[in-house]
C-alpha cells in the first residue's frame, strides 16, 4: 500500500537522494520518539522497551538499527548532560 500511495504525492525527491520507504518512515518515527522524550523531560533509556514493542521488535537492540543520532538529538541529550553535570561541576568549583 505505502508503494501505491507515494507516487501520488507527487514528492520532489532531490538528486543523490533516495524516495521514501517504509524503513525510513519507522527511522523517522523512533528518532522523533527519542527527540519528543528529551524535550518532554522523560528519560528516553527507561522508555526503549515500549518503543521497541511499540515498533514489533524482541529488545530495544533491534531497535538501535532505526536510532541514528541527528543533530537535535544529539543537542537534546547534551543539554540532558550539562543539566546532570552542573551540580557536580558546582560542588567541585572552589
Amino acid at each position: 500500500m505505502f508503494h501505491e500511495l507515494v507516487p501520488q504525492l507527487a514528492l520532489s525527491v532531490p538528486e543523490g537522494t533516495a524516495s521514501p520507504c517504509a524503513h525510513t518512515l519507522r527511522h523517522s518515527f523512533a528518532v522523533g520518539t527519542l527527540l519528543r522524550w528529551y524535550r518532554s523531560g522523560i528519560d528516553p533509556g527507561s522508555r526503549l522497551l515500549q518503543l521497541s514493542t511499540f515498533l514489533g521488535h524482541v529488545n530495544p537492540a533491534s531497535t538501535a538499527v532505526y536510532l541514528t543520532i541527528t543533530t537535535e538529538l544529539l543537542m537534546e541529550a547534551n543539554r540532558r548532560f550539562e543539566r546532570w553535570a552542573d551540580p557536580l561541576i558546582q560542588a567541585v568549583t572552589p
